[in-house]
């Protein structure tokens, strides 16, 4: 595994790259990429906000708010960017916190009306102000985060009261951000409990399981305390009290709550390990997952929260597993996610994780190869991070040379994973609003867009498909990189408006009745410079029209989230004539994207008799037993299953590319049911 100071290296020259490539400032970079991550395991909510503000004695770079627990955090950042770890001593805490704390101050005390309307900031401060007007705040976190380190007792700083408001601190650390780039759940954490359970009998040396009960003031504690983090691998989004489900379980906890363990169909759960005490309950629960339930934990948490309903009544079914191959927690978290919810429907990108167009999107990034440019030589990948931290984990057991190779072939400037493919995307597909909501409100419309397309054409992700994608991702950077320098730039909204500008120039695509060649893009690997001049006009007008909101909005942030912002921007006027050679003809892109999908079917039939054939004889006899025994609920055909009958008895030495495809079809379930292993 690679040590913390070899990944701080690695950490470092990322955030380096990652600010050439997006034209921002290098703590920026840093800041930005840890807050994403952050949102991704549930330490922030996607109600996160950037937003700095730097004045004499105050400093803050950004806001989040949890509407459930009413947490309001504030954030801060000791960026270093040294090659060796530095430490974070008290003095840089006690700075920092400070100027957090005065921010904070001055927000409640009205500093909204001393600021420019149109900033970050100002919308940062009157929502800051309104919670506190509103009574909307119980508790205060102050984050600060760096790229140091600090020594434990440092880090683990006692709360306080403020204003009559509970004052958390928190330091997120290199060795914290290590541990979350390096690992596939949230971290290392705990929950300390008291529950008793009866172990589940299983031959099965994967997981165990447990039954167990909680009781309603134990969840809302632990929900209270952890927040977001027990359902960062849960699909899921809380419904609040709007569906009938909801009502219902409101009703029962605040009626009859004695009868909650019977209505309701309790909480499915997920650990990487449970420790128990001498009477033989469960004392510790390493790395708590809620993946069906949350909608039942949500409204007993608002029960006793917003409502004041006693809880102390209500008991709660859990099924509890304990996955014992931490390596393929994910895995088994996202299956037993997908076949426990069932009690509202979940649409199928719910479980886009599964997705192949993942797999399909890193077979593209591993073999096509990046046009070479600028005399060089060296042909490069554009590197898909299916999962996070995988491009750092697949060099961690390499040589010093084959590090090197790696590296050349694979720069971190051409990394990109899925949620900064969904906001290149989303933009391209004219969703700015989606965009401005925050990293995984795009990341799950995006999820949408793609099952629904899979759902129609199998065929869809080719390697077109690939190079326009990489092209979109070059082009949404570059104008980033054009709003950063601009002249008229004034530090604020600037992630709006390159979502704006980018759909903008969409829409007027649109208009001419043809579609942008990527092509010459991804030849180029730059923008055309015809191209680069209408952005330009492109941008400035955007953020002229999304920072002058209409009266009776809110504010500029609130304002871009809206439809209304969007329908709003494509009145912009703008002389502006798409030049012709920038684009192609639709009958043109049909016949590129026919003749791909001719060249993929043909792939895919190879593909699928190569894996078929590699199958052991053993398992598909095996897999027979299996389809024959559950045959009337199986669902599949008696075509099908004879297909099956003789390739396991020996029918079938080469079978065609059409039973090919029914066979690795009933492989691939049979092994996501458990039936092979």
């Amino acid at each position: 595994m690679m040590s913390m100071k070899e990944f701080h290296q690695d950490f470092i020259q990322s955030i380096l790259s990652d600010a050439l490539s997006r034209g921002l400032m290098k703590s920026q970079a840093f800041y930005d990429q840890v807050c994403e991550e952050l949102v991704s395991i549930g330490d922030l909510t996607v109600n996160y906000s950037s937003a700095e503000y730097l004045k004499s004695g105050i400093e803050v770079h950004g806001y989040d708010y949890d509407e459930e627990r009413k947490v309001l955090t504030l954030l801060v950042h000791q960026f270093f960017q040294e090659d060796d770890i530095q430490t974070l001593t008290k003095s840089h805490i006690n700075t920092k916190f400070n100027r957090l704390k005065s921010f904070y101050a001055k927000c409640i005390s009205g500093l909204y009306t001393q600021m420019e309307e149109t900033s970050d900031a100002h919308s940062m401060a009157y929502n800051i102000y309104r919670y506190k007007i509103d009574n909307e705040v119980d508790k205060i976190r102050l984050v600060l985060i760096t790229d140091g380190k600090s020594t434990r007792n440092l880090t683990e700083l006692p709360s306080e009261e403020f204003d009559g408001t509970l004052l958390e601190y928190r330091v997120i650390d290199i060795e914290y951000i290590y541990k979350v780039y390096l690992s596939d759940s949230s971290g290392e954490f705990e929950v300390i409990t008291d529950l008793p359970c009866l172990e589940i009998p299983t031959s099965s040396d994967k997981y165990q399981s447990y039954l167990a009960f909680l009781k309603g003031d134990t969840l809302v504690d632990i929900y209270d305390r952890f927040g977001q983090k027990l359902f960062e691998q849960n699909v899921r989004t809380f419904l609040q009290f709007k569906g009938g489900v909801n009502k219902g379980i409101k009703n029962t906890i605040e009626y009859n709550p004695e009868m909650f363990f019977a209505y309701n169909n309790g909480i499915t759960a997920t650990a990487t390990n449970v420790e128990f005490d001498s009477k033989g309950n469960i004392s510790k629960i390493e790395n708590f997952q809620i993946v069906n339930g949350g909608q039942t934990t949500s409204a007993i948490y608002a029960a006793k929260k917003n409502s004041k309903i006693d809880v102390s009544k209500v008991s709660v079914q859990m099924k509890l597993s304990v996955v014992r191959e931490k390596d393929k927690q994910s895995e088994y978290v996202s299956k037993i996610s997908e076949y426990a919810n069932t009690q509202n429907k979940v649409n199928k990108s719910d479980f886009f994780s599964n997705s192949p167009f993942h797999k399909e999107m890193k077979s593209y990034s591993n073999r096509v190869w990046v046009p070479a440019g600028g005399g060089s030589q060296r042909r490069t990948h554009w590197y898909y991070e299916r999962v996070r931290g995988e491009y750092l984990n697949e060099q961690a057991y390499l040589s010093n040379s084959e590090k090197v190779k790696f590296q050349l072939e694979n720069p971190k400037q051409q990394l990109f994973d899925k949620t900064f493919l969904s906001k290149s995307e989303n933009s391209w597909l004219q969703k700015p609003e989606i965009v401005s909501r925050g990293a995984q409100y795009s990341f799950a419309a995006f999820a949408d867009h793609i099952t629904n397309w899979l759902d129609r054409d199998e065929l869809a992700i080719t390697e077109n498909y690939f190079k326009d994608a990489v092209a979109r991702i070059i082009l949404f950077r570059d104008v980033e990189k054009l709003i950063s320098t601009a002249e008229w730039y004034d530090n604020g909204f600037r992630a709006q408006t390159v979502a704006y500008s980018v759909s903008y120039l969409s829409h007027l695509v649109e208009k001419t009745g043809q579609v942008l060649n990527f092509n010459l893009i991804w030849e180029e690997q730059k923008l055309p410079n015809t191209l680069i001049d209408h952005l330009n006009l492109i941008t400035k007008e955007v953020y002229n029209s999304i920072t002058n909101p209409p009266e009776g909005s809110a504010n500029a942030a609130q304002w871009c989230k809206k439809v209304s912002c969007w329908e709003t921007v494509k009145q912009i006027k703008l002389n502006i004539v798409i030049d012709k050679k920038l684009l192609i003809d639709k009958s043109e892109l049909k016949y590129i994207n026919r003749e791909e999908k001719k060249e993929k079917r043909i792939d895919n039939g190879i593909e699928a008799q190569v894996l078929v054939v590699g199958v052991s004889n053993e398992a598909w006899k095996k897999i027979y037993e299996y389809y024959k025994n559950y045959e009337t609920n199986a669902g599949i055909s008696l075509t099908q299953l004879d297909i099956l009958r003789k390739m396991a008895q020996g029918y079938l030495s080469l079978p065609s590319e059409k039973q090919c495809k029914i066979l690795l079809q009933l492989y691939e379930r049979a092994l996501d049911e458990g039936a092979t292993a």
